[in-house]
């Protein structure tokens, strides 16, 4: 059995979780805090990672591919080379040019701290940039993809709530708000496994707090 390791507040974690789930792909969870990985499993000593019978494997988008190919079942890439390629490629956008992008404002936006005015404005022109290239991909028809569930909700569900929610923050403006994100997240969030990672998230967030505090 697979055995997947992080903790929940991270939302790389629960992209991985959340297609475990999604797929009826029999996991274990075990709470492993930043600090606390494994390195042999986790060189970089990042999470999440996944421990599995031949031995474990770290990067989210790798581990989601070994699932995909490991357990065929409720596919969540289209059997159809080119789909499978433009599910690929918002995966990417979603994480390398929005999250990735956005996570610059997470200090202030989340955390307490402070971020410079300059990183700031940066980070808004990059995003505005960004986030009009990804409209220009997404399809919301019902999902990010078309018309099923894809690897690419995965990425959505649990990146898109951050980067609408930091950009309101920082510049009070949801700058995901041209985009039909509020409908597709409240669709999607009805799901039973995207439910069960928000309670899990939600749950986790709090605790890593209290840590966080000395609690």
């Amino acid at each position: 059995m697979i055995q997947l390791c992080g903790f929940a507040a991270s939302n790389y974690y629960n992209k991985v979780k959340l297609a475990l789930l999604e797929k009826n792909v029999p996991f274990e969870e075990q709470l492993v805090w930043v600090g606390q990985t494994d390195a042999a499993a986790s060189p970089l000593g990042k999470v999440p990672y996944i421990v599995t019978p031949q031995g474990p494997i770290s990067e989210s988008t790798v581990i989601l591919e070994y699932i995909e190919q490991a357990h065929p079942q409720h596919p969540l890439l289209p059997a159809d080379p080119f789909a499978a390629a433009k599910v690929r490629e918002l995966v990417r956008y979603l994480e390398l040019h929005l999250e990735l992008v956005a996570r610059n404002l997470y200090p202030e936006a989340f955390f307490g701290g402070k971020v410079s005015d300059a990183a700031k404005e940066k980070t808004l022109a990059q995003l505005e940039k960004n986030i009009a290239a990804f409209a220009t991909l997404a399809r919301f028809a019902p999902f990010v993809a078309g018309d099923s569930f894809t690897l690419a909700d995965c990425a959505a569900a649990v990146h898109l709530p951050l980067v609408g929610s930091a950009t309101k923050v920082i510049y009070g403006r949801d700058l995901l708000a041209g985009l039909p994100v509020r409908d597709y997240l409240q669709q999607i969030n009805e799901r039973p496994a995207v439910a069960r990672v928000n309670a899990d998230r939600k749950a986790n967030t709090a605790l890593m707090m209290q840590r966080a505090k000395g609690g």
